[in-house]
């Protein structure tokens, strides 16, 4: 007879060597993720590139990503120690031939059955095939097995959820859908590292600006011709030192020659000295940094502000802060932001201040002084971008709460602290991006990698979608 479709339930319960029969059947139906691939490599170690590598894959003679033969075999390894026989049973041989490729998307029936029983010793062979949605025989082959005599019942056992996180993937995704009419005029300010100089020409090659390398020549030049790099389009403005790159470059976007900045191998303080020293740059207007992250365990990007800039902003101050990172949010296609005003509780006290700017906030966005996003707050990190969190707090009714795009720290050290833990401890990629001047100014530390560098010069590319006139 035939078994129904196999379930996911709470009890696992085998079956008896007395309970199988010959041309019994039980089968597992499952559709090829990408994710599925990556975990299996991950696991198995097996980073073959008809795997992997969607450009290579493409000129094989599969005309695409595979799945790796062995997890059609894991599957058939998935039924007999779950569900056909179940637990107790041991696995003793198992012949398996390949007819034809998986491809992503495939759908795979997988159907055992019982082909001979051996009373004595308990030994079960079973047929084994997979099917794929057309009906056509990817995997056949024989499992022998030694079937469990007595029954068995326990807990189905709880795995850790895994987070597959391309970060490469996820960056080479959302640069792919930045088209720039023509390249920004960018100044790279002393990029006299690997990673920076790299980023630069990355930025370039893919048209999102046109470089001037600002900084002493003699010694890019160098670096370049020791990294095989071509120069070739670039602009130079020779310096002598950091110093007078970051001066250089400053009095450069003043006048209106360039339409963004870079931060080389300079130090972050280096560069906002230089910004802030030069007023007809930043014209008296409030000037704030802006992070993006991808986080494995968040399903969009969240922006964050202000880590970078302002040590204890008071509520003007903030209100300066969620306009600028609400531009980025629209320069990133986001209409209408929804904006989670962070604090350390959810209730409004005068015990702590950011409660009070919180809500003094949402009555801003209220009455109009801050447009094109929603806002709620005050919120606790938890509550802001996690549902069940959220509905604990009795939050059920916000359009912010457990799904926030962006976050407001109630100040730099904790905004800092926060931006930190997310990187090192929850594995995000992060870029970022300082607004208020007249032109955007990309920042990234001196020991950020070239991926880092290239997402954060992306962004300030998208930042001048919505710089002030």
């Amino acid at each position: 007879m035939n078994a129904p479709d196999l379930l996911r339930t709470e009890w696992m319960r085998n079956r008896t060597y007395d309970e199988l029969a010959l041309g019994q059947t039980a089968r597992l139906v499952r559709t090829l993720k990408h994710s599925d691939i990556q975990a299996f490599a991950l696991v198995s170690g097996d980073v073959n590139p008809a795997h992997l590598d969607a450009e290579y894959a493409e000129g094989t003679r599969f005309h695409g990503v595979i799945a790796h033969g062995m997890w059609g075999g894991a599957l058939i390894s998935s039924v007999l120690g779950n569900e056909f026989p179940g637990p107790g049973t041991i696995y003793m041989e198992q012949t398996l031939r390949f007819s034809r490729p998986v491809h992503v998307g495939d759908t795979l029936t997988i159907v055992l059955t019982v082909l001979e029983m051996f009373d004595d010793s308990g030994i079960v062979k079973l047929g084994c095939e997979a099917n794929n949605q057309k009906g056509q025989t990817v995997i056949s082959g024989l499992a022998t097995v030694l079937a469990p005599r007595t029954r068995i019942e326990r807990p189905r056992p709880a795995l850790p959820e895994m987070h597959l996180f391309d970060a490469e993937a996820r960056m080479s995704a959302w640069l792919s859908q930045i088209k720039l009419a023509t390249p920004l005029r960018c100044a790279v300010v002393h990029p006299c590292s690997e990673d920076a100089l790299r980023a630069a020409l990355m930025g370039a090659e893919r048209g999102l600006i046109e470089p001037w390398l600002i900084g002493p020549e003699a010694r890019i030049r160098a670096l370049a011709e020791q990294l095989d790099l071509s120069l070739q389009g670039c602009h130079f403005q020779a310096t002598a030192h950091s110093h007078a790159a970051a001066t250089q470059a400053c009095n450069m976007a003043a006048e209106g020659q360039l339409d963004m900045l870079v931060q080389g191998s300079l130090s972050s303080d280096e560069l906002l000295a230089a910004l802030q020293a030069t007023p007809a740059l930043h014209c008296g207007r409030r000037l704030a940094h802006v992070y993006r992250f991808d986080i494995p365990s968040y399903a969009k990007p969240l922006f964050m502000s202000d880590a970078g800039i302002n040590i204890r902003p008071d509520l003007d101050a903030k209100a300066d802060i969620v306009r600028l990172a609400v531009g980025l949010a629209h320069a990133n296609g986001l209409a209408c932001p929804k904006v989670a005003l962070l604090s350390a509780v959810e209730t409004i006290t005068e015990r702590i201040s950011s409660t009070l700017d919180a809500a003094a906030l949402c009555k801003m966005a209220q009455r109009g002084q801050i447009a094109g996003a929603i806002l709620d707050g005050p919120l606790a990190f938890d509550s802001a971008v996690n549902l069940d969190a959220a509905r604990l707090q009795g939050l059920s009714d916000s359009a912010v709460a457990g799904d926030a795009d962006i976050l407001l720290a109630p100040d730099l050290e904790s905004g800092s602290l926060l931006a930190k833990l997310l990187e090192y401890m929850a594995g995000a990629a992060s870029c970022g991006v300082v607004l208020g001047a007249r032109v955007p100014v990309a920042m990234s530390g001196r020991t950020d990698s070239m991926r880092t560098r290239l997402g954060s010069l992306a962004l300030a590319a998208m930042a001048t979608r919505v710089m002030p006139d």
